[in-house]
């Protein structure tokens, strides 16, 4: 599966700091997966860069194809 495969699969994405200073990013899937992935700040702050990033990207991506295409 990659970024452009559909999946109908369902989850819930917590994102907060933990008590060991760390940044948890936690991912809840259903049929009883839980994922709990740290990263140091400076790592967080990488994936935040990347995620605004991608959002820009996916913005430019949507703004042309909402386009009427020209006959």
């Amino acid at each position: 599966m990659g970024i452009n495969s559909p999946s109908d699969i369902a989850a819930n994405l917590q994102i907060g700091p933990t008590d060991a200073g760390m940044v948890r990013i936690f991912i809840e899937v259903e049929g009883g997966v839980d994922l709990p992935l740290d990263f140091d700040p400076e790592e967080a702050e990488e994936i935040a860069e990347e995620l605004r990033a991608a959002a820009e990207a996916a913005r430019a991506i949507g703004s042309t194809s909402a386009k009427p295409k020209k006959r």
